[in-house]
Formats: C-alpha cells, sequence, structure tokens
C-alpha cells in the first residue's frame, strides 16, 4: 500500500514535531517545512528521534514557486498541516507585523495556490483560543464571538476566517482546530509553565528568585501528543468543520506552581509574584473550552489530570 504524504509547516515547533512522529507511527511519509535549518532548530525531532526519518526543506515565506517546487516532488500531498507562525501574544505586541506575515499571509498563499492549481490535499490550520471575545462565563465554543486582544489573535481570527471563506467558496477541505493551551517538555521556554520548570530547577541548585506576573490567571490546560490526535483526526472527517480543541478544565498558574513547588520541595520566598514587567494590561484572567463538538465528532477528550501533567513536565517524559 502506497504511504499517505503529509506536509507540515512548523515542524520543528512543539506541535509539529508530536505531529511528525504521530504520523511517522502512522506509515506516514512526513515532509516538513522550516524557517531555519539548524541544528539548535531541529532540536526536537532530534529528541524525538525521527529528525532523519523526515524530508526537511527550509523556506521562510511561502509563495507559489515553492509550493509548486514541494507538488512536483512529491506529487499527491494528501494531508496539510499549517501549524507555523509566531506563537506567543506578549511577542506579537513587539513584532506584529512578522506576526501577520507568518500567521496569516503566508496561510493566504498557501490558500490561493491550492485553489488556483485546484490540489485535492486536505488542509488543518493551527487557530487559537486567543481569538475569542471575553463574556460572562469565558466558556468558549465554536459558535463563540470573536473578540482578540492581540496582534497573535487577531492573526489568527483572520486566519481561521479565510479558512472558512476558501472552505465555502472553493469546496476546499479546510479546516480550523481552534486550540486551547497545550504543554509537554517541547514547550518553549518562553512559556510560564516551561519557564516554571526550568526557573524552579536552577533555583533548588544554584539559588535565585523566580520572577512571574498574575499567577491567579486561570487556563484550560492539555497535553500535547493528546492534542495532535485531534488534528489528525479532524482530517479523516468526511466533510470538513472548524472545532475547538480542548480539556474542558481550567486550572490557575498558582495550582500548577503549587504542584511544582511541592514535588521539587522549593520554599515560595523564592518567588517574586506580580511582577510589572510580566504583567499584559489587557487579559483575561480565566477561561476554558467546551469541547463537546470534539468528543462527539473526533471521539477525543484529553486524559492527563492537571497533576500527572505536572509531574510528566517536571520529570520531561515526552509521551
Amino acid at each position: 500500500m502506497k504511504k499517505k504524504i503529509a506536509l507540515i509547516f512548523g515542524v520543528t515547533g512543539q506541535d509539529g514535531a508530536y505531529l511528525a512522529d504521530f504520523l511517522i507511527k502512522k506509515n506516514y511519509l512526513v515532509v516538513g517545512i522550516t524557517r531555519k535549518h539548524t541544528d539548535s532548530n531541529l532540536f526536537r525531532l532530534k529528541i524525538l528521534g525521527i529528525k532523519k526519518k523526515i524530508k526537511i526543506h527550509t523556506n521562510k515565506n511561502v509563495g507559489f514557486i515553492f509550493l509548486e517546487k514541494i507538488f512536483q516532488k512529491y506529487k499527491i500531498i494528501n494531508e496539510i498541516y499549517f501549524l507555523s507562525g509566531e506563537s506567543s501574544p506578549k511577542k506579537s505586541l513587539e513584532i506584529p507585523l512578522q506576526t501577520f506575515n507568518s500567521n496569516t499571509i503566508n496561510l493566504l498563499k498557501l490558500l490561493e495556490f491550492l485553489k488556483k492549481t485546484k490540489k485535492k490535499s486536505k488542509l488543518f490550520y493551527a487557530s487559537s483560543s486567543e481569538i475569542f471575545k471575553k463574556n460572562k462565563k469565558n466558556i468558549f465554543n465554536e459558535k463563540s464571538e470573536l473578540g482578540p486582544i492581540s496582534p497573535y489573535g487577531i492573526s489568527k481570527v483572520a486566519g481561521t476566517l479565510l479558512i472558512k471563506n476558501y472552505r465555502e467558496h472553493f469546496n476546499l477541505f479546510l479546516c480550523s482546530g481552534i486550540l486551547f493551551n497545550h504543554e509537554s517538555p517541547l514547550r518553549s521556554k518562553n512559556f510560564v509553565f516551561k519557564k516554571i520548570i526550568l526557573e524552579l530547577k536552577k533555583i533548588k541548585k544554584n539559588g535565585g528568585i523566580l520572577k512571574l506576573g498574575n499567577i491567579n490567571i486561570k487556563r484550560d490546560i492539555g497535553w500535547a501528543p493528546e492534542y495532535v490526535k485531534a488534528m489528525w483526526k479532524m482530517l479523516q472527517l468526511k466533510k470538513p468543520i472548524d472545532i475547538v480543541i480542548g480539556s474542558g478544565s481550567m486550572f490557575s498558574i498558582k495550582y500548577f506552581l503549587d504542584i511544582i513547588t511541592k514535588e521539587l520541595k522549593i520554599n515560595k520566598k523564592y518567588i517574586l509574584l506580580n511582577n510589572q514587567n510580566l504583567l499584559r494590561k489587557l487579559e483575561i484572567n480565566a477561561y476554558k473550552s467546551d469541547p463537546k463538538l470534539a468528543k462527539k465528532k473526533l471521539r477525543w477528550k484529553t486524559n492527563l489530570s492537571i497533576k500527572e501533567m505536572a509531574k510528566k513536565l517536571l520529570k520531561d517524559e515526552l509521551f
């Protein structure tokens, strides 16, 4: 039986690496696109032991000529996963143009290519919980009102609406997975849960102070290796739809911090809270997903508790 071919934009990121590993185990030929072909950028693929199993191509900006070459080389690409781009809401305030270019403009170029060439590839777009507008309960599903508060969120709204627009107008198999927070040992150190673990491990060994912002913020948190399965499941549906992917549970940074400090036996006197440089002016203090549609359509749900996840992160357990 001929292998299916999957093209992953952002293959070197947390989700891209886990997805590549998942698809390789399903006997896919994985083609990965990355902006930089360097050892430091490919470290996640090395950790998972899959670097040599992926056909890696380097490209900073998606364009018609580049896409044409990729499709000529691999003939039929069954599935495309667009996971690349700037992923930090805070950083997007500093680099909005770069954020829009990577998150939205490159997606639009890809959609135009699929439209003009009439390719039959199925496309998954990684949208975000940051697209939603604050409401009374701050529980979000596929019908919730849009109202982002960062350039990152705005770029993801644009991408999500482009997917819907091209799907409806041009009969393409396109879908957005509206992803809530998901963690793993492969997460970037710029994100708070990974930062907490790395810094507290250093403090236990060498001393120091961990600086944090508002730890009472609550988020819907899941386990990244489970979330990439949902991405794949979305492209196995008969008809493409947009689906919220989240745990449906909400936990504070404080709760996570309590678990980690207890496990490491660290006194909280080494933690400085409400650091002004780490506070965001516009912030939704608490929100979570309503993942009923994911359970119904994909038969998917998260299986790890926040305590189990915290311990896995602390031990650097990949799966």
